[in-house]
């Protein structure tokens, strides 16, 4: 059995994720980096457990969910819905399949978990979550794991026992643990962790100086994930089209060909246009930022929400990300586009409208937890008896 280390050293806490998509590991390092804040004394340790694999595996456990979100997406909402639901044929026979696949491809991930003492675990994906808690069964390692769901709605995948405390984002996403028999007690609703930037308000006037804007008109953001896929070029002429004068910044993250390619589209002169890849400075572009274009990722979605903007939801991913869109829809925080050629009209309707786009900026800013990574690593360093 892994021992814990004593009172008197130095507390090693591991944030653990994996890079399905950017979501999971940007809120690994939200929560990494409040830990460090909270507890300096600690050494803080964030992993993308994807590293420890063979190569064949992260191909097929990254790469195809993002081939999928770009070219199938309702095939990978309706394996979603299924996996989730009560009496799905097959399911537990296809869980002890995906739980021995994981764990002979985990084996190194396993080998370094186990080669140091640790005093904590906090995953921000349940891959990680789920082989400790099949080395917890077996008395193989101690020290006590919590599980941060990273969407709007908790998935049954994200419930992995023995775990000691769950943080989901909303009341509903508890209820769903609770179907799934997660005890109340175990469950603590505090949102999706951002960067501690996040929990401190933003100079309007200020970010836009930063980051080059001028801001003497509507400022409209568009996000394109962390890996810029999906429909963005037509998202991107759609928003071209808004007869409002505006000033667009698009974000195209590590995808420096799309970045390339819009850079080639000339807009109308009524508009400014910044086109930008990848960003550590998303509180900054955010504090710039009136509106947020984007699919209901569960991070960008609580980074818009803790900057308390407006979201036009375009093309959410069937599963995770359509649940994520009713959260929003339901608490008046945005509209939705179902198609690109609607988006325009839409995103007009609000320009014209300040008195909407102010109610739909403050219903986001009141459904916002900014510090919900504090929030999350105060309760688990007393959970763990670090404080």
């Amino acid at each position: 059995m892994a021992k814990r280390l004593a009172k008197s050293s130095r507390p090693r806490i591991l944030v653990l994720s994996a890079a399905v998509g950017a979501g999971h590991i940007k809120a690994g390092e939200a929560v990494a980096a409040a830990a460090r804040e909270l507890l300096p004394e600690a050494d803080v340790v964030a992993k993308d457990v994807l590293e420890f694999t063979p190569a064949v595996f992260r191909r097929v456990y990254a790469k195809t969910y993002l081939d999928l979100v770009g070219r199938a997406p309702h095939l990978l909402g309706y394996v979603y819905d299924k996996m989730d639901e009560d009496k799905a044929f097959g399911r537990k026979l296809g869980d002890r399949l995906r739980i021995s696949i994981d764990k002979l491809n985990l084996r190194d991930f396993q080998k370094w978990l186990l080669s140091e003492p640790c005093d904590l675990v906090i995953n921000t994906h349940f891959l990680s979550a789920e082989r400790i808690a099949q080395l917890k069964l077996k008395d193989k390692f101690s020290a006590p794991q919590v599980t941060v769901c990273t969407d709007f709605d908790t998935h049954r995948l994200w419930v992995n026992e023995p775990c000691e405390h769950y943080f989901t984002a909303t009341e509903e996403g508890k209820l769903h643990l609770q179907h799934w028999t997660v005890p109340a007690r175990k469950i603590t609703v505090t949102g999706i962790p951002v960067m501690p930037a996040f929990s401190k308000p933003a100079d309007r006037v200020e970010c836009c100086k930063r980051m080059g804007v001028k801001g003497d008109r509507p400022v409209v953001l568009q996000m394109c994930g962390g890996f810029g896929v999906g429909p963005v070029e037509g998202v991107f002429r759609s928003l071209l089209d808004v007869a409002t004068p505006m000033e667009l910044v698009v974000i195209c993250g590590r995808n420096a060909a799309l970045k390339t390619k819009l850079e080639e589209i000339k807009p109308p002169s009524k508009h400014r246009v910044h086109i930008v890849g990848l960003t550590n400075e998303m509180d900054a572009w955010m504090g710039c930022a009136d509106i947020i274009v984007s699919k209901p990722g569960g991070l960008t979605t609580s980074e818009t929400l803790a900057r308390g903007l407006a979201m036009v939801v375009v093309n959410p991913i069937p599963g995770q990300e359509s649940r994520n869109s009713d959260y929003l829809l339901e608490n008046g925080a945005a509209v939705k586009a179902n198609h690109p050629s609607a988006l325009s009209y839409k995103l007009e309707m609000l320009l014209k409208n300040p008195e909407r786009l102010k109610q739909m900026q403050a219903a986001s800013k009141a459904i916002g937890r900014p510090r919900a990574a504090y929030d999350i690593v105060e309760h688990s360093i007393k959970l763990a008896g670090l404080r």
